[in-house]
């Protein structure tokens, strides 16, 4: 705790030129007018009604705060309420029944990695928290994991790269945190399942003199699982304290803590293939494995409204994430035998240390809402293992006798990255007449990276270039209807940017260009939401094998992405409530050669579904509130060569809720309801990450 106070001193003394001028400007500046105010930042409440929240202004699709109607680009937010109707107690529940997104999760990248518009991983669909980003190291996110505190989580489909930078082509998720307030309100939830299932949450908000407010949010969970090793727990603080001397000035400090030990589960062994559901609650781990994660959050914003035009923003933080696994992670299954062959006998640790800060301005007038901005962070990251990963070791398929986890190789700390990172980024909404506006922004990103090599190696410098544009029209048909098209460019890293080694050093940033069109409309006398969009997305300079050296991995290779997505929000009759969403994409591989010289050209890329739909029904009789929902999500392959298929599957959930009072509401929740065998994403070529089994819970949710 000593170390992070004194690292948010730091924070406050972050020495770029803009922020003294900032923090000048804030100490001496001369009194305003009057109507000069901060405007509020809280998020509207959601009606009863079904909504897509097309009104709302936000920060996810742009910094201008346009709304979701006005964006010219498709996004998407699940709120607060709909989250505990669907009993989704995780981010990644959450945002997976959005249209087109799709979980990819698993125990080494974090089990935060998704899948949209044709493209998936840590790489290609980033993850943030109040529009701020956490570098990915090594391909691995872990934050923020639970639903617990958050009044919306959103995603912005397609490149997002003007807003949040590189590793964005495909999509960007943005979880926006409960903000203070001087109304004094609390929160708590109170839950118990099957599986030894257990959770708590707490939340409130209320006023601190005369010009101070909090936010604090605690939540914990507990879990046996359904499988051996399935145990998992995590807990949480998120913290916020806001001051408001004047109505011109705003200053939030932010303290998070988190720490999570997930299921230490690895995937499934396929037989000749296809998935042995007899081996579903099996688990090929040794007794003494870990996964741990913790993190550790501080942020200082600082808003100024000088005046009626002109708004001044600076927000610095400190992120620290340190992680560790130590598990057997490749099971091969015998099927004669049936036994199960393991290897890599991995043991990794993460040390990862962010500061930043992002400095904007945002300009007003008439006609115009625009922002200018300047994004610094400094990297520092650390990769301890015990690589060649050596150990192997046969068991029985069914109740093997796990054993301990022994390695010939010393786990060393093998390279320290140290990254600088520096975004310039200009946004303009421009509403040029009463029904039409212009959004255009541009941004450029370059990264300078330092490998140490800490055993052995070549240490090296390289610095990446990336820019971004985005250029959109929305016309407003009618106040209820506006249709929109955009073209916008983006670009991936070839690997995650703070861990590129000396094999990838010399790859550029891919690129990635996007059309989009679309509508999004309110239906007459209430009845509710919809939009739809058609778009592709064509991504150059993916990693391939020259064609005249097969050996030799090269820049060149290309994919691409089309489809339809629709999602709709319905009250059709009184009582009534619907909810869905339907997405149907082609992703092919247009060029890329495979090792020896294979070609991939007319392949689909791995963990890509061709079809999702989400579809959610509501029926309230008095103070009960009843409720069925379905997933649907199509085939995918698990390698290059689309010889080994994830099945597609059907999932289907329920909850019913009974409102004792204003305060009160009991709910009983039920996933999976027919106790299907699915796959969720794949960890290598012959092993599958299956998904949970039946489970009940009942939860309590009371408001003081």
């Amino acid at each position: 705790m000593q170390r992070l106070i004194h690292r948010a001193t730091d924070l406050c003394f972050i020495r770029t030129p803009l922020a003294a001028a900032l923090a000048s400007a804030l100490a001496f500046h001369a009194p305003v007018r009057a109507e000069a105010t901060l405007p509020a930042v809280e998020v509207k409440a959601r009606q009863d009604a079904a909504t897509l929240h097309l009104d709302e202004p936000g920060t996810t699709g742009s910094r201008t705060g346009v709304t979701a109607r006005e964006l010219p680009a498709s996004i998407e937010g699940v709120d607060s309420t709909t989250i505990r109707e669907r009993g989704d107690h995780t981010v990644m529940e959450a945002i997976t029944r959005a249209t087109g997104v799709t979980g990819v999760g698993a125990g080494g990248n974090g089990s935060m990695s998704f899948s949209t518009r044709g493209f998936s991983g840590t790489n290609s669909v980033g993850l943030a928290e109040d529009g701020v980003r956490l570098s990915t190291g090594a391909g691995t996110q872990t934050y923020p994991a639970d639903s617990w505190g958050y009044e919306r989580i959103e995603v912005l489909r397609g490149p997002a790269s003007v807003v949040y930078g590189s590793g964005t082509v495909g999509a960007t998720i943005n979880a926006v945190r409960k903000a203070p307030s001087r109304d004094a309100s609390a929160e708590a939830l109170l839950g118990i399942g099957t599986d030894g299932t257990g959770r708590v949450g707490l939340g409130g908000s209320g006023a601190l003199g005369e010009s101070a407010s909090f936010r604090i949010d605690a939540y914990g969970h507990t879990t046996d699982g359904q499988r051996d090793f399935g145990n998992a727990s995590g807990s949480k603080v998120m913290s916020t304290l806001r001051l408001q001397p004047r109505s011109d000035l705003r200053v939030e400090l932010l303290a998070d803590y988190s720490k999570q030990k997930p299921e230490r589960y690895w995937g499934t062994p396929l037989d000749k293939g296809r998935i042995d559901s007899s081996l579903r609650k099996e688990n090929y781990n040794v007794s003494d494995s870990i996964i741990a994660y913790e993190d550790k959050r501080l942020r200082a914003r600082v808003e100024w409204q000088a005046n009626d035009w002109l708004s001044l923003r600076n927000e610095a933080y400190y992120f620290e994430a340190n992680r560790h696994w130590k598990n057997v992670e490749q099971y091969s299954l015998d099927s004669t035998t049936r036994t199960v062959d393991r290897s890599d006998y991995l043991e990794i640790k993460h040390n990862l240390e962010q500061t930043g800060n992002r400095l904007e301005a945002g300009i007003r007038s008439a006609q115009h809402r625009a922002v200018v901005g300047w994004e610094v962070a400094t990297v520092n990251f650390r990769h301890t293992n015990n690589a060649p990963y050596g150990g192997a070791s046969t068991v029985s398929a069914r109740n093997p006798a796990h054993g301990v986890w022994a390695s010939p190789d010393p786990t060393l700390p093998k390279f320290d990255t140290r990254s600088h990172l520096n975004a310039l980024y200009a946004e303009d909404a421009w509403q040029f007449s009463e029904k039409w506006l212009l959004m255009a922004g541009i941004r450029h990103d370059s990264a300078k990276v330092s490998r140490d090599e800490l055993v052995s190696g070549t240490d090296f410098d390289k610095t990446l270039h990336g820019n971004a544009w985005r250029l959109g029209l929305t016309h407003h048909l009618t106040p209820a209807t506006s249709v929109y098209a955009q073209a916008s460019a983006g670009h991936d890293p070839v690997t995650s940017i703070i861990t590129m080694n000396l094999r990838n050093r010399d790859f550029s940033l891919t690129k990635g260009r996007q059309v989009e069109t679309g509508i999004k409309q309110s239906l007459d006398k209430g009845l509710g939401e919809w939009t739809a969009a058609i778009f592709r997305i064509d991504k150059d300079d993916i990693i391939t094998r020259d064609p005249l050296n097969p050996a030799l991995s090269v820049q060149g290779g290309n994919q691409h992405s089309q489809g339809l997505e629709l999602s709709v929000a319905l009250t059709p009759w009184k009582n009534w409530r619907f909810e869905g969403n339907y997405t149907r994409l082609q992703a092919r591989y247009d060029e890329l050669m495979e090792a020896g010289g294979v070609d991939r050209a007319g392949n689909r890329p791995t963990d890509v579904p061709e079809q999702v739909a989400n579809l959610w029904a509501h029926y309230r009789i008095g103070p009960v509130l009843a409720s069925l929902g379905g997933r649907y999500v199509g085939k995918r392959y698990a390698d290059n060569a689309n010889t080994v298929a994830l099945p597609s599957y059907t999932v289907a959930d329920a909850a019913l809720a009974w409102k004792h009072d204003n305060r009160t509401t009991l709910r009983l929740l039920g996933r999976n309801l027919t106790d299907k065998v699915y796959a969720t994403t794949s960890y290598g070529s012959q092993q599958l990450v299956l998904g949970q089994g039946r489970s009940v819970e009942i939860v309590a949710e009371v408001k003081f």
